[in-house]
């Protein structure tokens, strides 16, 4: 059980919740993600064009794609929030949002398959930067077989997600929908903001979150996007270490959090029972007061548009007084 927990800790860091759950309501969030991008008039892209991609190298795509494939689903759900489903024709074992993404062949996931990829003929390829180094072999015959290869940047911060959109959005000559598509981000998350900012020092939470269950617990420390969420939400981070740190029990016992988050919901059937049932944890605020929160794996954690709807849930689930 401890390698299990183990394993899906590392493919949930590497990946972004890769393996997490599905929307229940897919089909609504697509559509208002892509609401603001779709009521743009669209003015015409020139092609070439020439982006620097998340390796620093300049890539050049000389026309408009109108076959895509993607090796990670937050590249994925970005495409689907530009209004490209139809133009992706593979996507990763891992992908599964929106709800249309299983009707799309799959490529492999952690390792992909480089024949299957050329058999689909695409005109561009989007790959991350978190995985590029460990692929650059498969990477390089793709561009050895005239494909197009765009390497998105490993975002681990909002800013660097709307450098993410504008950068696919640029690649796929949606430039103006992804500009929307990040105004309409930066709208909400300032509501949000502006919100917590009202919150009086004397109620500011103390918060603890949990990305993978015991009995290696691992949390979400300093410099990674929840840690940021949190500071927008006007809450303070009980984990300082940087990263995902794997804290023992005594630990976080004894830093005595007012909320405990967790985002495992997708593999653990009870999650907040997972946390409640601990011995020792009895005595912590969060527990006592039942301030125990499973939240959305995928939309905390996956570097796309959705990123503001997991804002917004951990925000209720830290402030429902103040934000439901």
């Amino acid at each position: 059980m401890k390698k299990w927990n183990a394993f899906l800790f590392a493919l949930l860091l590497l990946i972004g919740s890769l393996a997490g759950c599905g929307s229940d309501n897919a089909d609504k969030t697509k559509q208002e993600n892509t609401n603001t991008a779709e009521t743009a008039p669209q003015a015409e892209v020139t092609f070439p064009v020439v982006i620097t991609d998340g390796t620093g190298q300049d890539v050049t795509i000389e026309s408009k794609p109108e076959k895509i494939v993607s090796l990670i689903p937050s590249n994925t759900e970005i495409a689907y929030g530009l209004g490209l489903e139809e133009q992706i024709v593979g996507v990763s074992d891992f992908d599964n949002f929106p709800e249309q993404v299983a009707e799309k062949e799959k490529v492999g996931g952690m390792e992909f398959n480089v024949e299957k990829i050329i058999s689909l003929k695409p005109d561009l390829v989007l790959a991350h930067a978190s995985s590029a180094h460990t692929s650059e072999a498969g990477l390089q015959q793709l561009r050895d077989a005239g494909i197009t290869v765009l390497v998105v940047n490993d975002a681990t911060t909002f800013d660097q997600v709307y450098e993410s959109i504008s950068m696919v959005g640029t690649a796929s000559g949606q430039k103006e929908k992804a500009d929307a598509m990040i105004a309409d981000m930066k709208n909400k998350t300032e509501e949000i903001q502006t919100k917590a900012q009202a919150i009086k020092e004397e109620d500011r939470k103390s918060v603890f979150v949990e990305v993978s269950p015991a009995p290696e617990v691992y949390a979400a420390g300093k410099n990674t996007f929840i840690d940021e969420m949190l500071q927008i939400i006007n809450a303070e981070n009980t984990v300082t270490e940087e990263g995902w740190p794997k804290l023992d029990s005594e630990t976080i016992i004894k830093r005595n959090p007012d909320v405990i988050i967790t985002t495992h919901g997708y593999y653990t059937p009870e999650p907040v029972k997972n946390v409640t049932s601990r011995k020792g944890w009895e005595n912590i605020t969060a527990v006592k007061e039942n301030r125990v929160v499973d939240v959305h794996s995928d939309k905390v954690t996956r570097t796309g548009p959705r990123l503001t709807e997991g804002l917004e849930e951990l925000a209720k689930a830290v402030y429902p007084d103040v934000f439901n």
